[in-house]
C-alpha cells in the first residue's frame, strides 16, 4: 500500500515539529507549510530532526485561491492537520482582525477547499481550551458551553462550530481537537511557562538578576506537547469524527509552576520574582482545568504527563544550556 499523505499547516511551532516526526514514525509522507518558506528557520523541525523528511511549502491560510486551494490540490493529502493561525491570547486582544481571519477564516478556506475538491480528505482542527473561558473547579468536558473572553477565543470558538456545521452539512471528515495548555523545550520565550523556566536557569547560571511576571494566581491544566500531537493522530483514525478534549484533568495555579520550576534550581522563587502589571491581561481567565476521560476511553490514549513531569523535563532540557 502507498504511504498515507499529511499535510500539516502551520509546521513551524511546537505542534507541528512534534506531530510531523509523530506522523514520520507512522510511515506517512509529510508536507508541511508556513507562511513564507523562504522567511522561516524551522528551528523546531531542526531540533526534533525531521526537516530534511519533511517537504515544505508556503501557504497564506487567509488566501482561500491563491494558496489554501493550490496547496491542497497540489498536495492532495489523506489528512489535513491545521496549526495555523494566530497563537497568542495576550497579542489577539491588540490584534483582533488577524486573530479572526487567521483562525476562523482560515478554517473556513480549508473547509471550503476540501467540499469542492469532493475527495475522502480527513480534516483536524486544532481548537483551544481559551474557547470554555473560565472553568471553575469542574473540568471542562465535550458538553461544556463556550464562554470564550478573548478575540483568540472568540475566533477558535468560530472554527469550532464552522467544523461542526461542515461535517454535519456535507459529510466530511472534520474533527476538533479543545486542547488545552500543553508545553515542551520548543516553547519560545513569548509562552509564560518558557519564559519562567528560562529565567529560573539564567539566575542560577547568573545571567539574570530578576524575571518580571504578571498574574501568578490564574490557575491551568498543563500538559505535555508530544502526547497531545498524539491524541491528534488518534482523533483521525477513528471511522467517524468527533471532537476530544485533550487534558490531564489536573490544574495548578502559575504560582505552583513558578515554585517548582525555581525548586529545580535549587532556588527561592520570592527573592527573584517581580510582579508587573503591565504583564495582566484584560478579561483574565482565572481557572482553566480539562476532563480528557472521554479521550482516554475511546481513542486509548493514555492518561498523560501531569504538570510535575512537564516542569521537570523543560527543566532539565534548560539546565543543558546554562548549566555547561
Amino acid at each position: 500500500m502507498a504511504a498515507k499523505k499529511a499535510l500539516i499547516i502551520g509546521i513551524t511551532g511546537q505542534d507541528g515539529a512534534y506531530l510531523a516526526k509523530h506522523l514520520l514514525s507512522k510511515g506517512y509522507e509529510v508536507t508541511g507549510s508556513s507562511r513564507d518558506v523562504m522567511a522561516s528557520s524551522f528551528n523546531n523541525l531542526n531540533t526534533v530532526g525531521v526537516r530534511s523528511q519533511v517537504k515544505l511549502i508556503s501557504v497564506s491560510i487567509d488566501d482561500f485561491r491563491r494558496s489554501v486551494f493550490n496547496a491542497i490540490q497540489t498536495a492532495a493529502p489523506d489528512e489535513i492537520y491545521n496549526l495555523a493561525g494566530q497563537t497568542s491570547v495576550g497579542l489577539s486582544f491588540d490584534q483582533p482582525v488577524e486573530a479572526i481571519e487567521s483562525i476562523a477564516i482560515g478554517t473556513l478556506n480549508i473547509l471550503e477547499v476540501i467540499r469542492l475538491l469532493n475527495k475522502p480528505v480527513r480534516f483536524y482542527n486544532a481548537g483551544s481550551s481559551e474557547c470554555f473561558g473560565d472553568t471553575g473547579d469542574t473540568p471542562a468536558n465535550e458538553q461544556t458551553p463556550f464562554a470564550p473572553r478573548s478575540p483568540y477565543a472568540v475566533a477558535k470558538s468560530t472554527a469550532k462550530w464552522l467544523i461542526n456545521s461542515y461535517r454535519e452539512s456535507y459529510g466530511l471528515y472534520a474533527c476538533t481537537g479543545i486542547l488545552f495548555n500543553h508545553e515542551s523545550p520548543l516553547r519560545p520565550e513569548r509562552f509564560v511557562t518558557q519564559k519562567i523556566i528560562t529565567g529560573a536557569a539564567k539566575i542560577k547560571a547568573g545571567q539574570l538578576d530578576k524575571l518580571q511576571l504578571g498574574n501568578l494566581e490564574i490557575s491551568r491544566d498543563w500538559g505535555w506537547a508530544p502526547e497531545y500531537v498524539e491524541a491528534m493522530w488518534l482523533m483521525m483514525q477513528l471511522e467517524k469524527p468527533d471532537d476530544f478534549v485533550i487534558a490531564t484533568g489536573r490544574k495548578e495555579s502559575l504560582k505552583y509552576f513558578v515554585a517548582k520550576s525555581f525548586e529545580y534550581f535549587d532556588l527561592d522563587w520570592q527573592k527573584y520574582v517581580e510582579i508587573e502589571q503591565s504583564f495582566f491581561r484584560p478579561n483574565e481567565i482565572v481557572s482553566s482545568v480539562g476532563n480528557p476521560e472521554k479521550a482516554i476511553k475511546t481513542l486509548g490514549w493514555n492518561k498523560p504527563t501531569d504538570i510535575d513531569g512537564v516542569i521537570k523535563m523543560m527543566c532539565a532540557e534548560q539546565a543543558k544550556k546554562y548549566q555547561q
